[in-house]
């Protein structure tokens, strides 16, 4: 019988973790994460899992039963994330949305990092004052409901939600009155008066369009951010400059950001976002 291979002498399998999304094909995570693990000399398996609605609880559930560390949650699954997780964190249980699961011995944790993604690209990585500003977010899917709250603690003048459904967007408005001034209406419904800050949270993008928006919320001080991200300008940003706004960004910064925040608790390291944002802003 041939003697056992020592402990030492056996391949260290990695640690796994991923993106599930459907399609997930288009998201940066896994070279954002890449970049990451560069930058802090960490070593890890990071993939892509392409799963439709109908099968993501019993592939999630398989992935972490299998060993499987951590999953990044895009759309269209961060609600029905929110449901499989043993337990949520206050931000995700307020959102109602998870974009971050994470094995906790038999329990899963589901999290939510997108507000505090935006947050700090908005402050941090763009210089912008969000206290005392009128936001405008134009959406009131799953990633509204996860950058709202921290919107709303930064303490803006005024926070709107408008979305093509009205009711959908006074129903998560309701959510988050406790923490500041909140409204939620109809796109055609939005004051027509320019907003310091407007950001889109819709998925108009995916179809090449853009909200249908009147172009008076957008003045020359406007600074218009958009969730998406992709090479270049999004079809957001291009119409917000061509209606004359200070400035426009698509969503690199908070993809990094988030992705950071996804990364520290994961690995127990804070990477360089800075030095991460120019590599992928760069290809």
């Amino acid at each position: 019988m041939p003697a056992p291979v020592p402990t030492s002498a056996r391949p260290r399998i990695p640690d796994r973790y991923g993106v599930v999304g459907y399609p997930v094909a288009q998201s940066r995570l896994p070279l954002v994460h890449g970049l990451f693990a560069r930058l802090t000399g960490q070593d890890f398996e990071y993939r892509l899992h392409d799963v439709a609605p109908a099968q993501f609880r019993a592939r999630v559930t398989e992935f972490f039963a299998a060993g499987g560390c951590g999953l990044n949650v895009i759309a269209p699954h961060k609600a029905a994330a929110a449901t499989l997780a043993s337990e949520l964190t206050a931000r995700a249980s307020r959102a109602g949305a998870v974009n971050l699961l994470t094995r906790r011995g038999e329990r899963v944790l589901g999290d939510n990092t997108d507000g505090s993604g935006l947050l700090r690209d908005l402050t941090r990585n763009l210089g912008l004052a969000i206290a005392g500003q009128r936001v405008l977010i134009l959406g009131a899917g799953a990633a509204a409901c996860g950058i709202t709250g921290p919107l709303l603690q930064a303490e803006p003048a005024e926070l709107r939600v408008a979305n093509r459904n009205p009711d959908r967007a006074r129903k998560l408005a309701a959510g988050f009155h406790d923490l500041g001034e909140v409204d939620g209406c109809g796109l055609a419904d939005i004051p027509l008066r320019p907003f310091d800050l407007v950001i889109n949270a819709t998925t108009a993008a995916r179809s090449g369009g853009v909200p249908g928006v009147s172009p008076a919320v957008i003045g020359p001080r406007t600074t218009c951010y958009d969730l998406s991200y992709g090479g270049g300008e999004t079809p957001f940003t291009r119409w917000a400059l061509q209606q004359g706004c200070e400035r426009a960004f698509t969503g690199w910064g908070m993809l990094v950001e988030q992705a950071a925040d996804t990364f520290e608790l994961w690995r127990g390291l804070r990477p360089d976002t800075q030095q991460a944002l120019q590599v992928v802003l760069a290809r």
